[in-house]
């Protein structure tokens, strides 16, 4: 066999990059020798039902053993997870959150455009979030389409879906329960609804988001904490 023969038959690894970015919104890039993982999550989060082909979702169960993955790779060292997303499946997205909140891997949160509703526990389960000043985070309680019964045991189960992501995003930042309630809660500032939309700067100074900041900022913290766990992997 001819060696042009051989190369004809190997992939081209900057298509197959391409391609999986296409397909599933991921990629590794390298940062200073470190191998790191970039994971959109935009749209809607896509659960248990499916969204309608017009609709851009995320869908949990394509995240969900990319995270596996990444957690159980020797090879790649970090995770950034993009945010842009209009709300969804609050299960679903809680499970991310959950998922991302446990990873042992180097992780940081990037939000662009915006974060509403779910999109709040999933920017605040890594280890560091960032928002750029343009930004905004909607904070709104749990809302049900369809047909919702009115007794007592809806609103019950209404009340403990609230209290699981007030707990979470109180354990994973710097806003306390109290304070993210008054803003779920606020009235005046969304037309026909209850709720809070914050800018970068206001989810930074609420403590919701960790820091202003962009793209490097996010891989430069990233790759600090590498270096750091290197040093004391070595020592």
């Amino acid at each position: 066999m001819s060696d042009e023969t051989k190369n004809n038959e190997q992939p081209d690894e900057s298509q197959s990059e391409s391609s999986s970015a296409f397909e599933t919104g991921s990629i590794t890039v390298e940062k200073s020798g470190h191998f790191i993982h970039c994971l959109t999550i935009i749209g809607q989060i896509e659960g248990h039902f499916i969204l309608p082909s017009q609709n851009k979702t995320t869908k949990y169960e394509h995240v969900i053993p990319q995270l596996v993955a990444i957690e159980e790779s020797k090879d790649i060292e970090g995770l950034l997870i993009i945010l842009n997303t209009v709300g969804g499946d609050v299960e679903a997205g809680l499970a991310i959150a959950e998922l991302l909140s446990t990873m042992s891997t180097p992780t940081a949160s990037l939000v662009l455009g915006g974060g509403h509703s779910i999109g709040v526990p999933l920017a605040v389960s890594c280890k560091k979030s960032f928002i750029v000043p343009s930004a905004t985070m909607t904070v709104h309680p749990v809302r049900m389409n369809g047909t919702v019964l009115g007794v007592p045991q809806t609103l019950s189960y209404f009340e403990k879906m609230q209290d699981r992501i007030v707990n979470f995003v109180e354990n994973n930042s710097r806003i306390t329960a109290d304070d993210f309630r008054a803003l779920m809660m606020k009235t005046g500032e969304l037309i026909m609804d209850v709720g809070t939309v914050l800018d970068g700067e206001g989810a930074v100074n609420c403590g919701l988001i960790d820091e202003l900041g962009g793209l490097s900022d996010a891989l430069g913290f990233i790759e600090n904490v590498i270096e750091e766990e290197n040093k004391c992997s070595t020592q």
